[in-house]
């Protein structure tokens, strides 16, 4: 077995989370780069390119891409051969301890805006923290960690939506659906987005693969050729929707689409999509 200090995870963590927030991933920057140089719309041209200024500043200066520094989602895949040692003065400390821990440190050091609050009905009163984080964690073989973390901004995940098909029903009618969330989005999700699709699973899994798909480089297709191919029909087909960046018109709504699939009931057909807006926040390591 290999052991992993508590402190490593926090120290991790806590820098991915800040990074996160400061530095826009290499491929999507690329992706609003070729997007601006092929857009036909000189407004939309110039947008996208007041988006690339934006991240070249967040990321010389130091400072949040975005006022909205999202809602922490973790993803963490854990070697069956690695166990995490707790600090001395907590025993009973998890490795989800440590990830909140370190959400909690990185929103203060950083200085980004703490969006979470205690329950979601009543009060509604902000934890001032940022915490807890939404964690997804698995058991995986090896003996490393893998954490990838994603801030997840309110507006374009308010747009997301799941659907529960007839298991009869046909790829064209579940293209138009998607297409269809995508477009009810508009300008609210601040395009041009990355467009997470889930197909299959259950309930739950279907919404969980659909943001997962998000972590995927933008450049790399899905590796099963039918659903490669339904991601680039699914991108050609929401480009034409004529609402692009910040939807003032333009060739350039997304930037991509990832499709990704689970097993499922025979009697099931789920899909969700999870819209991202063009500031896709996600980072990743492995200790």
């Amino acid at each position: 077995m290999r052991q992993i200090e508590y402190q490593d995870i926090v120290t991790t963590v806590q820098q991915l989370c800040i990074e996160c927030c400061y530095e826009l991933p290499a491929d999507v920057f690329a992706a609003i780069e070729h997007a601006a140089a092929s857009e036909t719309n000189d407004r939309a041209a110039g947008i996208l390119q007041q988006l690339m200024e934006n991240a070249q500043t967040a990321k010389q200066d130091h400072i949040p891409l975005c006022q909205d520094t999202g809602l922490t989602v973790a993803f963490v895949e854990q070697g069956a051969r690695a166990t995490i040692t707790p600090p001395p003065e907590n025993p009973d400390a998890t490795i989800t301890d440590a990830i909140n821990k370190a959400v909690e440190q990185a929103y203060d050091i950083g200085k980004l805006r703490k969006s979470v609050v205690a329950e979601p009905l009543n009060e509604r009163k902000n934890t001032g923290t940022n915490t807890p984080a939404i964690i997804h964690h698995t058991i995986v073989p090896g003996e490393k960690i893998s954490i990838s973390i994603m801030t997840k901004g309110g507006g374009c995940e308010n747009k997301s939506q799941f659907k529960m098909f007839n298991p009869t029903e046909d790829k064209q009618t579940i293209m138009d659906w998607i297409v269809e969330v995508v477009k009810q989005a508009g300008a609210n999700a601040c395009p041009p987005f990355i467009v997470g699709v889930g197909i299959g699973g259950d309930f739950e899994q279907c919404c969980l693969i659909s943001k997962k798909a998000l972590l995927r480089n933008i450049d790399i297709p899905n590796n099963a050729p039918y659903y490669a191919q339904m991601e680039y029909d699914l991108l050609a087909a929401i480009n034409a929707l004529n609402i692009g960046p910040q939807g003032l018109g333009g060739d350039t709504t997304a930037l991509a689409v990832k499709v990704e699939t689970a097993p499922c009931h025979i009697a099931s057909l789920p899909v969700a999509v999870n819209i991202e807006c063009h500031s896709h926040r996600h980072k990743s390591a492995v200790i």
